[in-house]
């Protein structure tokens, strides 16, 4: 039975924040030989990010990937080309997602600095403990099991945190060392953001108890809203215990079309024309990525052939069908105690440019009626 939940009126009247996947990296969203109108370049990228940040898109995460894999044959590092997109915008907030072992944290959080200063405040952070093998031994790096790369994580978001804060910063850790360093110039800082905006995923428990002591954010992987609740309850439980709170942020896959027929069409041509051959192998490596963990709760280990053809198991979050049927689906989601929806999209430009002209407009109205009905 799902346990019923309780409305945080004044939580929910912050409006929903909404987020894409910078497509930064070649192969499109969906590992599927269905037509994908992206693009990976960086003229592309900077039209994409100004049409969202005027679309109502107030994020966009930078991908990571170091070497070709499951369809991503060519990839620009996440760090410079968000920075490129900040210095190419106005509002957006641009989140690089970046991996410690493969970053010193110093090094990172000093070029995260300056990317703040030179933005006017916009840049984040995403960190990814990993689960790509190759990306680290074919570097020279050596691959921690799943505890460990947590373990080191954490640790990195606490050292980041200290040198970004303290003047006279210092940190003693099982992976990383800071001693009497002062960093400066520091990211801008105010009452509401003291320091670029920490972001993680991860569905394990590992993943949820880092969440629940360092980050800022908590990413998910697309997950139905009782699963989403529970994820929630499960990193709110642990941060509540450390005085803390933490915002969380769901993965979908969005496919809005004028009739809910021609949405799941789309949905349906994308995993009949699937590469059955690079979502076999990404679910292979995935997979046992999450059996590492030591209760084998991990992220993908419920996630059947169609939901890998969307890396992120994005069609589990169900934004699919009719501009009314997905901004209700998206109410639910913050109902459940969501901050922001991450989206990918199809085709790109047409796609933001129709969530920002169909759907927005009703979610802005629903969450007005919900807050008028309690």
């Amino acid at each position: 039975m799902t346990e019923p939940q309780i409305f945080d009126r004044e939580a929910f009247a912050e409006p929903l924040k909404f987020a894409y996947w910078v497509p930064n990296v070649s192969g499109g969203l969906v590992v599927s030989k269905i037509e994908q109108r992206t693009d990976w370049g960086y003229d592309y990228n900077v039209e994409l990010a100004r049409l969202a940040e005027n679309n109502g898109f107030e994020y966009a995460l930078s991908q990571v990937r170091y070497i070709a894999s499951y369809g991503a044959a060519y990839q620009h590092e996440s760090t410079s080309f968000s920075l490129a997109l900040l210095l190419a915008t106005e509002r957006l907030k641009v989140i690089a997602a970046v991996h410690p072992g493969l970053w010193q944290p110093g090094v990172l959080a000093k070029f995260i600095a300056t990317a703040d200063q030179i933005s006017g405040g916009r840049a984040a952070i995403n960190v990814v403990s990993g689960w790509f093998k190759d990306e680290f031994t074919k570097l020279g790096e050596p691959w921690l099991e799943h505890g460990e790369r947590y373990r080191r994580s954490e640790e990195f978001i606490r050292y980041v945190r200290e040198i970004w804060t303290s003047e006279n910063a210092e940190f003693n850790g099982d992976f990383y060392r800071l001693h009497d360093f002062d960093l400066k110039p520091k990211p801008l800082a105010s009452e509401s953001r003291p320091h670029p905006e920490i972001f993680q995923g991860g569905n394990s428990t590992d993943a949820r108890g880092m969440a629940g002591r360092v980050s800022d954010w908590y990413f998910a992987n697309g997950n139905t809203p009782d699963g989403i609740s529970e994820q929630i309850r499960d990193v709110t439980d642990v941060a509540t215990v450390h005085g803390r709170k933490v915002r969380f942020g769901v993965n979908g896959f969005f496919i809005g079309r004028d009739t809910e027929a021609e949405a799941r069409d789309v949905l349906r041509e994308i995993v009949d024309k699937a590469d059955r051959e690079a979502v076999e192998g990404f679910g292979s490596a995935v997979k046992q990525a999450g059996q590492s963990t030591g209760d084998k709760k991990g992220m993908w280990q419920d996630s059947e052939f169609a939901d890998l053809v969307q890396y992120n198991d994005g069609f589990k979050t169900g934004l699919i069908g009719t501009p009314e049927q997905i901004a209700t689906r998206i109410i639910e989601y913050k109902r459940r105690g969501v901050n922001l929806l991450l989206l990918g999209f199809l085709h790109y430009l047409e796609d933001v440019e129709y969530f920002g002209r169909e759907v927005l407009p009703i979610v802005r109205e629903l969450e007005a009626v919900e807050l008028e009905r309690v």
